[in-house]
């Protein structure tokens, strides 16, 4: 019985992390990380590694009903893409090289920051 109630609260964990992701336009990550580290009991870079190939699918989803809605800039898709696609290689491979109490802190840290800048 332990095994399906893990289950149910990773999908429950995922149907916060869509929802996060499909009214902000991203950071489903922000969900998924946490709840996978302590709901899931999982280590932070198996956590960090699996919310990024959680995100895409999220993501794709989210996508179509920005497009059907015309909610989309070509132009803008196109540039920020190549500085994201740089950036997620070079970040996936950052991740391989640093301690999970390294990841984690940074985590932290961004999540921090990016709730202050909201604020301000």
């Amino acid at each position: 019985m332990p095994e399906i109630k893990s289950k149910l609260e990773m999908s429950a964990a995922g149907c916060a992390a869509g929802a996060v992701n499909g009214v902000f336009g991203g950071g489903g990550g922000m969900v998924v990380v946490p709840l996978l580290t302590s709901v899931g009991k999982k280590p932070p870079l198996v956590a960090h590694a699996t919310a990024i190939l959680i995100i895409l699918p999220v993501s794709l989803a989210s996508a179509v009903v920005y497009l059907i809605n015309g909610w989309f800039d070509t132009e803008l898709f196109i540039a920020v893409c190549l500085g994201v696609l740089a950036g997620g290689f070079a970040g996936a491979k950052t991740l391989g090289m640093i301690s999970p109490a390294s990841a984690t802190i940074a985590f932290a840290a961004v999540m921090f920051a990016a709730g202050i800048r909201l604020m301000v």
